[in-house]
């Protein structure tokens, strides 16, 4: 199991300790079953960042804070030199680098993400808000609501992240795409 996810299911653990909720509620708020939120909090599943962005906005608590246990606090700016964002490798297929990890407050949360090309079932995942996806290098396969589409250099699209979604690298080549969650 990856120590960073480990890491993360500690910090779960630990805020569900402190707001004194059982395993149920917090999975019927983000829509789960215990069953994967237990897998989850054990650090037995991969825990995907959608499911964190909800955590971190019913439970008041920066998606920062979740995914490095550091609490942001800069109020007036926070600079990210070129390739020096938080980093954070999900899963052997997906990395996401943090891009405004110390701003206390944020209204988005802006990352870096590479997805590596796999030939493993594409993941679908949902979280409240929105999305939006900007390709920087690759081709990109995104499927959202349904619908499955291309995404090259210089495309973007803008989506309801309630809706199931995923990527998936196309051409045997990694994708790069900023990513802004809402």
């Amino acid at each position: 199991m990856n120590e960073q996810i480990r890491d993360i299911a500690k910090r779960l653990a630990g805020l569900r300790d402190l707001l004194g909720i059982d395993a149920n509620e917090i999975a019927a708020v983000c829509n789960v079953s215990v069953g994967e939120y237990l897998g989850y909090e054990s650090g037995e599943n991969d825990i995907p960042v959608s499911f964190l962005q909800n955590i971190s906005k019913n439970y008041k608590v920066e998606l920062t804070a979740l995914l490095f246990g550091d609490e942001p606090n800069m109020k007036t700016f926070y600079l990210t030199r070129a390739g020096q964002g938080t980093a954070m490798e999900r899963t052997h297929v997906y990395r996401y680098q943090a891009l405004a990890s110390g701003f206390a407050g944020r209204k988005a949360d802006p990352f870096i993400v590479t997805v590596e090309p796999s030939v493993e079932t594409m993941h679908l995942n949902s979280h409240n808000g929105q999305e939006f996806n900007f390709v920087i290098e690759g081709s990109l396969l995104l499927r959202v609501g349904g619908h499955e589409l291309n995404l090259n250099v210089g495309d973007s699209l803008y989506f309801d992240a309630t809706q199931p979604h995923g990527m998936k690298a196309l051409n045997g080549q990694p994708v790069k795409f900023l990513a802004i969650i809402f």
